[in-house]
């Protein structure tokens, strides 16, 4: 089984206690977003869990709790965002050079292959322009290339929450231009760079039509080959293998403004004060009227 912590909030960034909590208990209990009364009793033990893929802006808070994960023996990898906005958008990171240092400094720990730089997603706004990307994305290169896997790049998606925003469609002109120079200068610091969830051919481009959970991520944190399939709870275009995500909406204070998984930044702080590092859910409590179910999982690990 692969975990995903979480594409549906920051567990590194947040919850990193909680996480470790769990892992020592064994087990996690998720809510089903799309019908609260049910929870999924999830197994977290190293017989089962194959990989934990995480995802998060900002890992410095679990930088100390990495030795007791360690200690189980299950392998795991990040997927890390870091773009180069402010706090105009994203309200509730520390300084992007803070969160740069940390991203080397993990890479340093675990191994460059462990890690997922994602560049992600491109906004075009009156300050974001084409040609402020393609500046800042070569200056984060000089910084990362050397310490990450991959780059990862999409483009933002103006779903019902951005509209009447800042943010604005990103045309063909300007993404054919975007790809032609970030290709070029992923090129140039020897790092890979794929989409995510993009239906643009951009391989003239240099860049790679991918998943962000794939084979070659996995296997080469696990070291070892792996029965994967697609994932097919992902939405359309997506690449990624099958995963079982233990996060929940509407929870994560970073505060990004064009989240998916967060309505607002008020409501997500609500909801971190409902959470409690020693609980089995990661927001609320357990209720007379939920069912939990075991979720029926295997090991994946191919053995030769």
């Amino acid at each position: 089984m692969i975990i995903s912590a979480s594409r549906r909030t920051d567990i590194p960034c947040w919850y990193s206690e909680w996480f470790v909590n769990r892992l020592r208990a064994g087990y996690v209990l998720v809510r089903n977003p799309m019908n609260a009364s049910q929870i999924s009793r999830i197994p977290l033990r190293p017989d089962i869990v194959d990989c934990i893929v995480f995802w998060t802006k900002d890992a410095g808070p679990m930088m100390e709790r990495l030795p007791e994960l360690e200690k189980t023996g299950i392998p795991y990898c990040f997927q890390y965002t870091i773009t180069p906005y402010g706090h105009e958008l994203e309200r509730g990171l520390r300084e992007k050079e803070r969160i740069m240092e940390n991203f080397c400094l993990l890479s340093g720990r675990i191994g460059a292959g462990r890690m997922v730089w994602r560049y992600d997603p491109i906004i075009l706004t009156e300050e974001w322009s084409v040609s402020r990307h393609l500046e800042a994305f070569a200056g984060m290169c000089e910084r990362l290339a050397g310490h990450a896997d991959r780059a990862v790049i999409s483009f933002v998606d103006l779903y019902a929450k951005l509209k009447g925003a800042a943010f604005r469609e990103i045309g063909e002109k300007e993404i054919y231009a975007l790809a032609a120079g970030l290709g070029k200068t992923a090129g140039e610091y020897g790092l890979r760079i794929q989409t995510c969830c993009e239906s643009w051919d951009l391989s003239g481009c240099g860049i790679e039509r991918g998943g962000c959970i794939d084979r070659r991520l996995l296997e080469q944190t696990c070291g070892c080959r792996l029965e994967l399939k697609p994932d097919k709870g992902q939405r359309e275009g997506c690449g990624c293998v099958e995963s079982v995500d233990i996060g929940a909406y509407h929870t994560c204070p970073n505060g990004c403004l064009y989240c998916y998984a967060n309505q607002n930044r008020a409501g997500a702080l609500e909801n971190q004060m409902k959470h409690d590092p020693a609980g089995e859910l990661l927001c609320g409590k357990v209720r007379e009227t939920d069912r939990i179910y075991e979720r029926k999982v295997k090991r994946l690990k191919i053995v030769e």
